[in-house]
């Protein structure tokens, strides 16, 4: 069965293709392909390095400060799905892939793969609390639930990965910076009065203080791993990812 999965999934892009070619050629494969390699090749002194005992993960959900406390609740969101978790953290048992740190804790890195667009605006409940900020408040929460502290984490991190073109147009430019961050979770914060005041200056402000924020381009990632067979494949599948996934003007989501 998985073998007929891959000759399916090869065919992405031909012109016997059975499936559109955004299928397997997206950031999401792209950021897995790029994780694996760093797992199977540990040591390489990179951004994206795994800590000794680290895992990575795809689609990890991190838990909100701001989850529902009662059935209607016109300001709660749901959890936050990362494109990329790499560190020391279990994931729950089952369908969901909920995500939560381990004693401990020495590196938690959380990226956000984009390849066409930026990142989302806001929620259906807080339209302007964008990916960057909630990413972040998430990243917080699971310290607060874990009663780690954030200075104790060697490497706390939330970095954006994208194409060259697309973070030297603008697209990320005052949204993936702590002050951007700050600002839209405390109006996040602001929206339930002094509710989560305590939150706020206890668990949120100490997580954003420690961790490191910033974007990385795909293209300096490539550049970055050696010249053997294995990433010049993944370079073509990267070019091939950029031929189905056109850049989208700044502000697009």
């Amino acid at each position: 069965m998985l073998e007929s999965i891959a000759k399916i999934l090869g065919r992405c892009g031909s012109e016997n293709s059975v499936l559109p070619p955004t299928e397997l050629f997206n950031e999401s494969w792209m950021l897995r392909l790029v994780l694996d390699w760093f797992d199977r090749n540990r040591g390489t002194k990179h951004p994206l390095s795994f800590a000794p005992e680290a895992r990575w993960y795809s689609g990890a959900l991190l838990p909100s400060h701001f989850l529902p406390k009662v059935r209607g609740d016109t300001k709660a969101e749901s959890y936050t799905h990362a494109d990329g978790v790499i560190g020391h953290f279990a994931i729950a048992s089952g369908e969901r892939g909920d995500a939560k740190l381990l004693p401990g804790v020495k590196q938690f890195v959380v990226t956000e793969a984009k390849l066409g667009s930026s990142l989302s605006a806001g929620t259906k409940n807080a339209p302007t609390y964008d990916q960057a900020a909630r990413t972040v408040a998430c990243i917080a929460q699971m310290l607060a639930i874990a009663k780690v502290s954030p200075a104790s984490v060697d490497h706390l991190a939330f970095f954006v990965i994208a194409p060259e073109a697309q973070i030297r147009s603008g697209v990320f430019t005052g949204l993936v910076t702590k002050e951007s961050i700050e600002k839209k979770v405390r109006a996040r914060v602001g929206a339930y009065e002094t509710a989560h005041d305590v939150w706020f200056k206890e668990s949120f402000l100490p997580a954003l203080a420690h961790i490191e924020i910033g974007t990385l381009a795909w293209e300096t990632v490539l550049a970055d791993l050696p010249n053997t067979r294995e990433i010049e494949l993944m370079r073509k599948f990267y070019a091939l990812c950029l031929r189905f996934n056109p850049l989208k003007a700044k502000n697009a989501s």
